[in-house]
């Protein structure tokens, strides 16, 4: 665990320095909410009277979403340095390397959407105490499970520029699947099916219950779910790290025999 704590600390200094980062990634929520959320406000009644009420949860899983699959770029970065083979040589469990990157990426979009959480009140979402625990744990759930597949994919890719690319073809229909702008119970049928594979699917529709009391999933089903996706991502991320990079910076026989 102090080798997975050590990566948390580490990447939470390069997120820290990284202020623009932090700014800037709640630009695109904001757009949803307020810019959005205010243009199809004007004919749709879900919500109540006002729609920015009903896709704050959403807004609130897209935070979570982008923000924690994205932070997995930094390992990116490292293989480019040389940083993540030192890594993986240090005499460390696998598993450690996985879960520090995953709770590093979770860590980072939690603190994004708590800024954005501040906002409920202003699209008539108040919390009582009850709730706001329920929020806060879907949330920890739901970015773990995000981090967990920006770990994944990254894990898997050499090039800053690929990461992006494979990551938006992934995430945005995962994200228009989810439900997180309009009520799955009014979907077609291959849509309703198509969320029950979709992991955001399930963190959006905790964080809907929780917020507004509102829910298309069961809730154990939804948490075990999150809980699963998490695990099968970290195994795999640990899979790959175990093969190990030969000096090329590349997955190499020869490098995995050499690692524990």
């Amino acid at each position: 665990m102090s080798a997975a704590w050590t990566l948390i600390v580490l990447d939470m200094k390069r997120f820290w320095q990284d202020r623009i980062r932090l700014v800037s990634s709640l630009i695109q929520p904001l757009l949803y909410l307020f810019v959005l959320g205010s243009g199809l406000g004007a004919s749709s009644r879900l919500g109540g009277a006002d729609y920015r009420r009903y896709i704050f949860p959403g807004v609130l899983a897209l935070t979570l979403l982008f923000s924690s699959t994205f932070a997995a770029i930094t390992i990116v970065f490292d293989r480019q340095i040389g940083f993540l083979k030192a890594v993986l040589v240090a005499p460390v469990p696998r598993w450690a390397i996985a879960a520090g990157r995953i709770g590093a990426g979770a860590l980072q979009a939690l603190v994004q959407a708590a800024l954005l959480l501040v906002l409920a009140p202003v699209v008539g979402v108040h919390l009582s105490p009850g709730s706001l625990l329920a929020v806060i744990g879907a949330m920890v759930l739901s970015a773990a499970a995000f981090s967990a597949i920006g770990v994944a994919v990254a894990a898997r890719f050499s090039s800053p520029a690929v990461f992006p690319v494979i990551s938006n073809a992934l995430l945005l229909p995962m994200y228009f699947l989810s439900g997180a702008l309009y009520p799955l119970g009014m979907a077609p049928q291959w849509m309703k099916v198509a969320a029950h594979f979709d992991p955001v699917a399930y963190a959006v529709d905790l964080l809907r219950r929780a917020l507004l009391g509102q829910g298309f999933f069961v809730v154990p089903i939804a948490v075990a779910a999150l809980v699963l996706v998490t695990a099968l991502l970290l195994w795999s991320s640990v899979r790959v790290f175990a093969r190990g990079e030969d000096t090329d910076g590349r997955r190499g026989p020869r490098a995995s025999r050499l690692l524990p």
